[in-house]
This record gives C-alpha cells, sequence and structure tokens, in this order.
C-alpha cells in the first residue's frame, strides 16, 4: 500500500425578525465517557467482542481500526466497510454514580446520535429516537446506582428497500441520502454517536429555553428586543440580563427576579450596529449574557451568545416580472435576489458538501480552515447542500464571526420523499430541532426545502406534503427568514457540470453567455486532482494510464456520473492530444477547469442585475477524488482552479468576454471588455491596456479609459479584434492591466495551433 495521507423581511420592518445569536455555551458543559463498541446481526444476539470506541466518532471507524482495515479512502478499501450497513452496534460505558448536590440532577446529553437508536441504562430501557438531528436529554439521576452501565444500541442504517442499492433507499428517512452512494461520494453510510456526548451535573434550576427576537425601525437604526426565558424551578430566581458591543461596553441591562418557570424581558437598544456579509461591511457581533442566580445571588446557570443584527429578504430579480413573455400569464420567477440591510447583493458562492464522509470527525479546525478558503475565494455565501449533513455549532459560529451567508437546506435531495404518516413526523421532529437550532444566526440567509425535488427524478411538487410541512415550520418558528421549496425553481439553473458539450459542440464559452438565469446555483467544470492526491489514492500499479475497472473508477474518474464524466478523456484529447504521463494529464485538465469556471462566474456577474447569483458545484469533498469538480480537494487542498476563481469573483476588476478556448494561426481573435463591480460604493474611473502574450513575445492591442461606475454596477467597454500572427507556442495569454491598481489586473490562457502544425495533422490524416 502507498504511503497514505498525513491529513488522516418582509416589508414591515416592525415585525419581529429572529436574532442571530450564535450559542457559545447554550448547552451543558459535557463530561466525556470511555466507550466501546459491539455488533450482532440479530437485534437480540449481544455482541460477542468489544472494541475500544472514539466518541464523537462512527461506528465503523472504530470496528475497521479494531480489525486492522485499510483506511477507507485509499483504493478499493471502502469496499471492505459495506457489510456493517446492516449490523446493531452498540455502545457501552460503565461510571460510578457522580457527585450530585442535592439541587441537582444527572443527565445523559448528546448533540447527535445517528440515525435510530435506544438508550439503556442498567438493564433498563429508558429512550428510542429515530432522527440523527435532535439533541438527547436524559435525566438518569433516580435511576443511577453506586456503579453504571449505559448502552446506546443503534440500529442498521434505514433502507427503503433493500434493491437497488442507491440514494434512492434513504426516501423515507431524514438521514442524507449523499452516503448511499453519488458521483463524487462512495456508498459508505456513517452511524454512530457523530457528536459532543456525555453526561452533565445540572442545577434543578436550570433554564432549558432561551429565544430572543428582535424588531428594526425603518432606518435600521434601533432594535427592540424580546428575549423570553423558559426553565425548570425559577421560582424566586433572580436573573441578570445583559448585552454588551464589541467594545465590551454594556449596551442593555436589567436585572429582577421569575416568578414563574418562564418569563418575558423587553429592551430596547439606539444605534445599532448591523450585522454584514463581509464584502458589504463588517459582521458585527454584539455579546449576550443570562445569568441565573439563587435567592442568594449565587449563580446556578448561564448562557452566553452572540447576537447579530441584521434585515434580509429574497426579492424579485430586476426584470423578473416580465417573464413569462406570452399569454396566460401565470407566475413570473420567483425571487432569488438576496437583500440585506435594505441593500441587494450579487450573491458570489458555491455549494458547500461534507467535510468528511463521517460527520462525528469533523473538527472546529477543520471548518474554520475550509471557511476561511471560502473567503479568500471572495465568496460572500455558502450552499449547503440538502444531500449532506446539517453542520455541526462550529460551522455556523464561524459564518457568523466571519461574515458569510449561509443557504441552509433541509435533508432532502434528488428523491421523492413521500409524505407517510411516520415520515412526516420524524421530518417534523428533526426539523423543528434544525430550526431552532440555527434560527439564532445571523448568517443564515434563507432555508430552502432541498435538492432538486422537482426534477423528473424526484417528482415532488409545491403540494408534496414533505414541503408543506417544512414550509409551515419555517413560517411557524423563523417566520422572517426567507424560505425556498428546492433548488432550482423555474427561472434558476442547475448545470452544466462539464467544460464542452458534444450534442451541441459548445464549450461554456459559447453556452454560457447563451443562457439567462436569475440565478446560477449550481454549475461545474471537472478536473483531475493534483499528482500528490492521486499518488495517495490510487495504488502505483494502477496510476497510469487511468483505466475503468481501477481504483480510479471507485474515485468517480469514470463511470460517475455520464459516462466518464468527470475525466473526461475525449475531450482533454480533443484539446490537447494524448498526454505523455499523469503530471500533463493533471495540468491540462486543470487549466481547462481554471479557464471554465472563470468564464461561468464572470459571464454570470456580467449579467446583471437580471442575475443575481454564482454558486460553482462544488467547493470541498468529503474524500479524496480522482477528478471531480471540486475547488478545494479533501481534506483542504486548493486546486489551480481555485485561484481562478478567487479572481473571477474580486468585488473589481477588468474582465474579457470570450469566445472560444482554442485558436489557431491567421485566425481573427475577439473579445468584449467589461468592468465588474460589486463594490457597495461607486468606484473610481481608470485606463486598460489589453495585451497578448505568447511566449516572450507581446502586442499590445488597445487602451481603454471607462468612466466611473455606480456601487455594485458594471461597465460595458469596447469590443477588441486581432488576426493572430505565427507563433512558436501552443497558447497564448490575454492579459488586461489597469493603471495604478494590479490588484484589479485579469489575465487568460487560451491554446494556439501554428498552421504547420495543422497541415501536418491534415496530410497525416490524408494518408
Amino acid at each position: 500500500m502507498k504511503k497514505q495521507y498525513k491529513y488522516s423581511l418582509l416589508i414591515l420592518i416592525l415585525m419581529n425578525s429572529i436574532v442571530a445569536m450564535a450559542q457559545k455555551s447554550g448547552i451543558p458543559e459535557i463530561s466525556p465517557l470511555n466507550w466501546e463498541i459491539g455488533f450482532a446481526s440479530k437485534p437480540t444476539d449481544a455482541p460477542a467482542i468489544w472494541y475500544p470506541a472514539t466518541v464523537p466518532g462512527a461506528v465503523q471507524l472504530d470496528v475497521a481500526k479494531a480489525l486492522k482495515y485499510g483506511t477507507w479512502y485509499y483504493a478499493e478499501n471502502w469496499k471492505d466497510y459495506l457489510w456493517m450497513e446492516d449490523q446493531f452496534f452498540t455502545y457501552r460505558t460503565s461510571f460510578a454514580k457522580p457527585k450530585v448536590g442535592e439541587n441537582q440532577n444527572c443527565f445523559f446529553f448528546s448533540k447527535g446520535i445517528d440515525y435510530e437508536f435506544e438508550i439503556w441504562l442498567n438493564g433498563e430501557k429508558l429512550f428510542y429516537q429515530e432522527g440523527m438531528f435532535s439533541a438527547v436529554k436524559l435525566d438518569l439521576t433516580a435511576k443511577l446506582k453506586d456503579n453504571n452501565e449505559l448502552l446506546v444500541k443503534i440500529y442498521p442504517i434505514p433502507k427503503l428497500y433493500k434493491e437497488p442499492a442507491d440514494r434512492s433507499q434513504a426516501a423515507q428517512s431524514v438521514k442524507p441520502a449523499v452516503s448511499y452512494g453519488w458521483d463524487w461520494h462512495p456508498r459508505l453510510v456513517p452511524v454512530g454517536i457523530w457528536d459532543e456526548t456525555g453526561l452533565a451535573i445540572l442545577n434543578k434550576s436550570e433554564i432549558t429555553d432561551l429565544n430572543l427576537n428582535y424588531s428594526l425601525d425603518k432606518e435600521l437604526k434601533s432594535a427592540g428586543l424580546s428575549c423570553t426565558i423558559k426553565g425548570a424551578n425559577l421560582q424566586n430566581c433572580l436573573y441578570e440580563w445583559e448585552i454588551i458591543d464589541a467594545k465590551g461596553k454594556s449596551v442593555l441591562h436589567k436585572e429582577g427576579s421569575f416568578m414563574s418557570n418562564d418569563i418575558e424581558l423587553q429592551g430596547e437598544m439606539n444605534q445599532v450596529m448591523l450585522w454584514w456579509p463581509h464584502d458589504q461591511g463588517i459582521p458585527y457581533l454584539y455579546s449576550m449574557d443570562f445569568k441565573l442566580k439563587d435567592a442568594t445571588g449565587k449563580l446556578i446557570d448561564q448562557k452566553n451568545s452572540n447576537i447579530g443584527f441584521r434585515k434580509v429578504e429574497l426579492v424579485t430579480n430586476e426584470g423578473g416580472w416580465d417573464y413569462p413573455k406570452v399569454f396566460p400569464k401565470t407566475r413570473s420567477i420567483p425571487p432569488i435576489q438576496i437583500e440585506i440591510n435594505g441593500r441587494k447583493i450579487f450573491a458570489k458562492g458555491t455549494n458547500w458538501v461534507n467535510p468528511e464522509i463521517f460527520p462525528g470527525i469533523i473538527t472546529d479546525a477543520r471548518y474554520n480552515e475550509l471557511i476561511d478558503k471560502a473567503i479568500d475565494a471572495n465568496f460572500n455565501i455558502l450552499r449547503v447542500w440538502g444531500g449532506g449533513i446539517i453542520n455541526k455549532d462550529a460551522f455556523y459560529n464561524l459564518c457568523d464571526e466571519k461574515g458569510i451567508l449561509v443557504w441552509q437546506e433541509f435533508p432532502l435531495a434528488c428523491n421523492n420523499y413521500e409524505g407517510t404518516p411516520h415520515y412526516l413526523k420524524i421530518l417534523e421532529q428533526e426539523s423543528e430541532s434544525i430550526i431552532k437550532r440555527l434560527k439564532v444566526h445571523p448568517s443564515l440567509a434563507l432555508w430552502c426545502g432541498g435538492n432538486e425535488l422537482f426534477n423528473a427524478w424526484s417528482k415532488m411538487t409545491d403540494q408534496s406534503l414533505a414541503l408543506r410541512l417544512l414550509n409551515s415550520q419555517c413560517y411557524r418558528l423563523d417566520p422572517n427568514t426567507p424560505f425556498l421549496p428546492t433548488s432550482p425553481l423555474m427561472g434558476m439553473g442547475h448545470g452544466n457540470y462539464v467544460f464542452r458539450f458534444w450534442e451541441t459542440n459548445e464549450e461554456v464559452f459559447q453556452w454560457m453567455p447563451k443562457s439567462h438565469n436569475s440565478a446560477y446555483t449550481e454549475f461545474g467544470v471537472p478536473s483531475l486532482s493534483s499528482v500528490e492526491v492521486l499518488k495517495n489514492i490510487i495504488p502505483e500499479s494502477e496510476l497510469w494510464p487511468p483505466k475503468p475497472g481501477t481504483s480510479w473508477e471507485s474515485h468517480h474518474a469514470f463511470n460517475a456520473w455520464v459516462g466518464d464524466t468527470w475525466l473526461m478523456p475525449d475531450v482533454l484529447k480533443f484539446y490537447f492530444g494524448e498526454a505523455k504521463n499523469i503530471e500533463e494529464l493533471v495540468a491540462n485538465s486543470q487549466l481547462l477547469q481554471s479557464e471554465g469556471y472563470k468564464c461561468i462566474f464572470e459571464e454570470a456577474r456580467r449579467q446583471k442585475p437580471y442575475c443575481s447569483m454564482a454558486l460553482n458545484w462544488c467547493f470541498n469533498e468529503p474524500w479524496p477524488t480522482a477528478a471531480n469538480n471540486s475547488l478545494v480537494n479533501w481534506p483542504s487542498i486548493p486546486k489551480p482552479g481555485f485561484y481562478a476563481v478567487k479572481n473571477a469573483c474580486r468585488p473589481f476588476l477588468a474582465s474579457a468576454c470570450i469566445k472560444k478556448i482554442k485558436y489557431t494561426e491567421g485566425e481573427e481573435f475577439s473579445a468584449d471588455l467589461w468592468i465588474l463591480n460589486d463594490l457597495p460604493v461607486q468606484a473610481g474611473s481608470g485606463k486598460i491596456t489589453v495585451k497578448l502574450v505568447a511566449g516572450t513575445t507581446q502586442f499590445k492591442l488597445l487602451v481603454w479609459e471607462y468612466g466611473t461606475s455606480a456601487a455594485n454596477t458594471n461597465i460595458p467597454g469596447p469590443t477588441l479584434r486581432y488576426k493572430l500572427p505565427a507563433w512558436d507556442a501552443d497558447r497564448f495569454k490575454l492579459v488586461l492591466e489597469v493603471e495604478g491598481h494590479p490588484e484589479y489586473n485579469s489575465d487568460y490562457t487560451l491554446l494556439y495551433s501554428p498552421k504547420v502544425v495543422n497541415e501536418k495533422k491534415a496530410n497525416v490524416l490524408n494518408q
């Protein structure tokens, strides 16, 4: 085996808006336990052998470690894990009775157990749940003995039927469908304890729910606050409620006592600092501290939170009411323009997928690293795709702090989620837990029912009970955050996902300018992963040349979606000829991804204000792929395409609309020049020099003096035309240089063939 990875709001502003409150310590302080794991093929059988378990984690990882399996991401090793799908797993831990004070209780607390499970204490079944996104808080106090055995019994993964073994098996569960196999994710379905879990000692007088709402005045300057607190045994307890600004100054302070187990407090703040996405302003956060004290003033419970004040809406895109053009006039395109704090913005971002196959091993550090990269790419929004998990708290806290919007989907994707009574019951339970946990974040921009649910392969509609339920849940629990039933909707685009379309003989350079979408919420251009990644996942004997039926196929290069979509050997051969080695093949593939993505992002921006959003598919990966549309290889390795997209998403840049990527000697080259401006302020005038560069040869083509541009407004420029000379090169660059502002410069790498080369090829074909 080769060396493996080291990286093991609505128009009426005075209506209450859900507060943006990122929980820092809204859960109990948890004491972890020492766990072991066992399994059996029948629910009535006890495990024969017990192995050490890591919590949070996944049962597959514990068993694989004990049985010395190869790492799941190397070669075909993931197939060795498939037998675990149908086993009954049991977590076991023993602990002495904790010291519990007279006014305290002992709870078992878990933020996430996947997916269907029972909890037993000392031989007695205490709890059952289906659903991995609803936390468990179980009072053990009256059941404790001097020595205790706690079991968490995990059922086999849910399957609607045994065959076919694909994502449709997840269509009657609220479990992420991606784990059942996708064109960039192997079939590896995790189960187990995947988030913080252990014992918590809490006072009998405790806060169980704290919900803060606010209303902003018309000028978005003042906020009226309403804080509802619920708990147990709160009568005669004292409280202290305080909000502190970023400089440490107290801006609201109230004290009092509880007369019952719930109370509603009112407050007012003036000169409120608003929360903005990072490219529009400062993601300003206040801190809120709520202390619960006994009658003597002793602290017995405390909740700390961050608060961000903002108003977010989805509004109809400019020109949207003009469609459809013909009668009968039914519905126009749905709103997808994000307006935050009264300002319409162009949403530049990406589709976020699970950072790991096994969510239990996702760390705060991994979230931080990837979100930093998203901001470095000049993204202001992440679409949390409905095929994957609802992320851990750290993800949303970091988005709040760093100023990146979140489009949050529920865990429905590409299936017909039939509204059976059982499914709807679990969906209601899980969606309520999800909404209550996430609605507090200022980064939350919109809710969405799920991915591609109105398409032919899903066959859901507005009348599907699951989507009616989700809309109802969002309205009931978070009415001022926008809701979409699915993506895409009419007028929005999913696709295309390749550089060249054989059916129409078009490239992205021809296809994209002809498109007319209100938002591009999925699109992609594939590339091979870096050579380093490939050498760490594919055995040396299989590495060159790539072939189906090998580890290349398991890692999605062949037969992943439609034929060889992600590797696309025919496309690479068309543009570059036969590659001599893996390094050359990777470089050619990554060049097409870089220039293709650059084209799509910049063209989407040229199409505003009718177009308001561009989100590529996808940003990251849950495991190392051989070929994929991703910008960042697992675990956190940027491809060259990442840097191309970073440049294409700068708030202000010189841009060129290019007609194609491949040219020959004597052919006319043409491009339309633009200034792309997403800045929230007016931008000044300037001068652009345009050059063609081939090797050491440069041709200065023209100088364009552009004027000032209003905030968030592009400037169209002249069209350049130039007959390409004879060059001893196979590629050239179009270079745009902005005088005095190199940070606005752009360049585009294009392919070139001298006539002599083309004549030789023609002679060979004639022979």
